[in-house]
């Protein structure tokens, strides 16, 4: 249990056999022959003043569970800056890396999927998470030296992201006609944001090979930055899986299981459970690419762990009836199914 011996960038550098537990027999690795998905495009500056983009924020997550957020105060340059400093910390010598390498079945720190049953298929990625926000959680021992300016650029992003997610947060609760405040306040003052810089080295066998497996997040929300050139993400809607395009100054915003939780690593479904269903997380997954590498950076809006998240009592009514029992500790229930290829709703919906 816990990491792999070797990372997946090295196994994709020494060219060697893919051990069996990558490799998915049926095909699973998808096609990149899938239409692009129309994701709607939100702008983030004008949900606090437009009625128009509020209504447009709201068609978006009830109908995809996503949209693009542009306008969000952070320029394009400075969104390749933040990609650049992640593609350096990659390439570092493995040795600097495992500095900061994550302890066994802990999330923060470097290494790949947390290894929790001999059937479990791994993802071909390496990860660095990182709680980047309330400051005095984070665990420095795993915040990277090198590069030289990786730990302030991380903290500058920390707190523009932060700021963004409460303006989302806050229109997404006016979209559904509930005190702005409200997700703020069930999620709790020391909501935590996780950081996942995200690693898909080049793979040899794409189609039996997943970068990341079908999942919805288990956080409230989700606010991805894309590699700007090499596309991967897929989402399903209406039992089709489509491309994510790529938008290099925008912000992929997705709702979680906190919403409704899928399957595993992004879209999240806390805030399907708060929203009674209203908003849908929607089920994604990453390709791998045979001939480039690629990386993202997903930050996840966590609630607090003793928080009771459940649906708020203004969206219920003899119409639309209660679909999701309260939870708490949403985040290890998610982990645990996602390893699983299980959806983290079940331990919540209300059967009929």
């Amino acid at each position: 249990m816990g990491s792999l011996p070797k990372s997946v960038q090295e196994l994709a550098l020494q060219g060697e056999q893919v051990p069996e537990n990558f490799l998915y027999k049926d095909g699973h690795g998808g096609s990149t022959d899938v239409p692009v998905m129309d994701i709607p495009v939100v702008d983030i500056g004008l949900l606090a003043t437009s009625a128009q983009e509020l209504q447009k924020l709201n068609s978006a997550l009830t109908n995809f569970g996503c949209f693009q957020g542009i306008n969000h105060g952070m320029s394009l340059e400075y969104l390749n800056q933040v990609r650049e400093i992640t593609k350096e910390f990659f390439h570092l010598p493995l040795e600097e890396k495992q500095k900061y390498l994550r302890e066994e079945n802990d999330i923060e720190g470097y290494g790949n999927d947390m290894v929790l049953s001999d059937q479990q298929k791994i993802d071909w990625s390496d990860r660095l998470y990182l709680v980047i926000y309330p400051e005095d959680q984070r665990k420095l021992k795993h915040w990277p030296e090198n590069p030289k300016n990786f730990r302030s650029m991380t903290h500058e992003y920390s707190v523009k992201i932060q700021s963004i997610s409460q303006v989302i947060l806050k229109a997404m609760a006016r979209s559904l006609n509930l005190e702005e405040n409200c997700f703020v306040e069930q999620y709790g003052k020391r909501s935590k944001l996780y950081e996942r810089f995200t690693l898909y080295p080049r793979c040899p066998r794409p189609d039996l090979i997943v970068g990341c497996k079908p999942h919805a997040d288990g956080s409230a929300i989700t606010l991805l930055l894309p590699d700007k050139s090499v596309e991967g993400l897929q989402i399903l809607k209406d039992n089709q899986w489509f491309k994510a395009p790529i938008i290099p100054e925008a912000l992929l915003v997705n709702v979680g299981d906190q919403a409704e939780l899928n399957y595993g690593g992004g879209f999240s479904v806390l805030m399907q459970i708060s929203s009674n269903g209203a908003f849908k997380s929607p089920l994604h997954k990453v390709l791998t690419n045979s001939e480039r590498e690629r990386i993202s950076l997903a930050v996840f809006y966590v609630p607090e762990p003793d928080k009771e998240i459940g649906p708020f009592e203004g969206l219920i009514d003899e119409s639309r009836p209660r679909l999701y029992r309260p939870v708490k500790n949403y985040v290890d229930i998610y982990f645990q199914y996602y390893q699983q290829g299980r959806r983290p709703m079940e331990a919540s919906k209300i059967q009929d």
